[in-house]
């Protein structure tokens, strides 16, 4: 894993390959390694990058008293592109929607093309049983700690509340574990997600910074799981028509992490919108 300092603190990242940039994102309690099983399906000629933000997952903590509200978690994906000096990225979200506002806070200058798998958006933050569990989790003495624990017993981790509606296939072992490691042996890691989670999500202010999108003229590929129960379905459709260069497509069969449940899939409709003349 290389590293890079910002504002905020020291993001980890991974990166892979050569030409254009493409930056993987990734959602709560989660890092870099959702993208693994999609990652080696991918087109060469791009080099893809994968931060680890301080969603939960990160090993790395944030500086004590770090703006890590939504807003605050916008401006660190801003940050991260101007550290590394990346232009006419291509920038791919998933379950974390904080990325859609860059362009309601004016900082996609970097940002070329974007694909959107299911994530947050307009008024759907925190979204769904899931995200009622989060907020209910930091709220509680222990609570985070206990929920990191729940999620690694594999019974209890395909509960609707945790991520039995994330993904249709069981979310492996292996994952798990590493995704929870840093929340259940450090104290930091949990400061940096209850920064986050006790955050205001203003509604009509949701609203308004998703349909700034209109705004984006690149190209976008939104590429929604119509089965899911945790995004909206309608969502996909309204951020495709929302967008001057947007269209759809969908992912049968999947749910939120689609990457999981149908990597050939995911990594085919994403090869196509890289490789696409209109997109070059």
């Amino acid at each position: 894993m290389r590293h890079v300092e910002l504002p905020a603190g020291v993001i980890e990242y991974d990166t892979t390959g050569s030409g254009p940039p493409v930056v993987l994102l990734h959602g709560l309690l989660m890092d870099h390694t959702l993208w693994d099983r999609v990652l080696p399906l991918l087109p060469q000629g791009f080099t893809y990058l994968r931060p680890v933000l301080p969603l939960g997952a990160h090993r790395r903590p944030m500086k004590p008293g770090a703006d890590l509200t939504l807003r605050g978690q916008v401006r660190l994906v801003a940050d991260f592109l101007d550290a590394l000096g990346l232009d006419a990225v291509t920038l791919v979200h998933t379950d974390w929607g904080g990325g859609l506002f860059l362009t309601a806070h004016g900082l996609d200058q970097r940002v070329a093309r974007q694909v959107i798998l299911p994530c947050e958006a307009f008024d759907n933050f925190p979204p769904g049983l899931p995200g009622k569990m989060v907020t209910l989790a930091v709220r509680l003495p222990g609570g985070l700690q206990l929920a990191a624990r729940q999620l690694r017993i594999g019974r209890l981790r395909r509960l609707p509340m945790l991520f039995g509606q994330m993904a249709r296939r069981p979310v492996p072992d292996d994952l798990a574990r590493r995704w929870t490691e840093p929340l259940l042996h450090d104290p930091a890691v949990r400061r940096d997600l209850r920064a986050y989670c006790r955050g205001q999500f203003d509604k009509k202010e949701l609203i308004r910074d998703t349909e700034a999108l209109r705004r984006f003229t690149g190209d976008t590929l939104v590429l929604w799981s119509p089965d899911n129960r945790v995004m909206p379905p309608e969502h996909g459709r309204r951020l495709a028509e929302l967008m001057p260069a947007g269209r759809y497509a969908e992912v049968p069969g999947a749910y939120v992490l689609s990457m999981l449940d149908e990597p050939g899939t995911v990594a085919r409709e994403i090869g196509r919108f890289l490789t696409s003349p209109s997109a070059r």
